[in-house]
């Protein structure tokens, strides 16, 4: 999967920083430099904004780093424009969805725990419809639609010649639940099992039985790059997306989608739990 613009700039921001720190220089000190002020190289290691690639090249001399080093730095500059196909949507998603759906267009793998709903990524139409209606309230329906309507364009990621790997561990209580009626549920854990059959696709049960176990706390997303050290957890609440990249972080929640994996069902008794359900629904 080739590296996406948002990976670029993250790993541009990493490596100037890196590269900073190496020459023992303060960020006013390699501002003043260059001829950029302190808050402008800051946005550019904390990955944020736009960058100049004139000035990652001024950076990268004024730093000492080799010429193939420097190049590769400024290629990566030139190409960390954002733009993905839910940047021409005519109706506004909120940020937190943005920068969701920037780095989930990036994953070469998708590891979730989901212990209220279906992963978004395995929902139907109908159902995906029966879980916003619910969750936005006051909503108008022709909201409900869009928000609908991206989540299944979000789907096609799975249907790239060279998609990423998705791994669902999905509680007991997720498939038990009866969202949108029974019709719908039957239709809903039909697909996972379909879906479950791909190559790139892996889904576990983590059964009523299991207990207590490692993520009690509530769902979770661990976006995979190509870089691990780019990784993000991405924790959905009432308040809006949230995003952890402090390698702590990411070493707490890979451990604990380890565990639950290792806590989970093997794939042949997920599917069938999973295809047990959904004759009894």
């Amino acid at each position: 999967m080739a590296v996406g613009p948002t990976t670029r700039r993250r790993q541009l921001g990493a490596d100037l920083r890196r590269l900073r720190e190496l020459k023992g220089l303060t960020l006013e000190e390699a501002g003043a430099r260059v001829g950029i002020s302190k808050a402008t190289l800051s946005r550019y290691e904390t990955k944020e904004g736009s960058v100049k690639w004139p000035s990652v090249d001024a950076l990268c001399r004024e730093y000492g780093a080799s010429d193939e080093e420097r190049k590769a730095l400024v290629e990566l500059a030139k190409g960390a424009k954002i733009q993905g196909w839910w940047r021409s949507l005519a109706d506004p998603i909120p940020e937190s969805m943005n920068l969701m759906l920037t780095l989930e267009n990036e994953v070469v793998r998708e590891d979730q725990y989901a212990c209220t709903y279906i992963p978004g990524l395995l929902q139907t139409r109908s159902y995906a419809e029966a879980v916003h209606r619910a969750s936005e309230m006051r909503c108008p329906e022709r909201e409900v639609q869009h928000m609908v309507d991206i989540r299944m364009k979000r789907q096609e990621l799975l249907q790239r010649d060279e998609p990423p790997h998705l791994w669902c561990v999905i509680d007991e209580a997720a498939i038990r639940r009866a969202v949108g009626g029974r019709y719908v549920m039957q239709e809903q854990l039909r697909h996972v099992l379909t879906m479950s059959e791909l190559p790139h696709v892996t889904v576990q049960v983590l059964p009523f039985s299991t207990g207590a176990h490692a993520a009690a706390v509530g769902s979770f997303v661990v976006l995979g790059s190509q870089t691990p050290e780019l990784d993000v957890v991405y924790v959905d609440t009432l308040g809006g997306g949230l995003f952890m990249e402090k390698p702590e972080e990411l070493k707490r929640y890979r451990l604990a989608f380890q565990y639950l994996s290792a806590q989970a069902l093997d794939l042949e008794a997920s599917a069938g739990l999973i295809r047990r359900i959904s004759e009894e629904s």
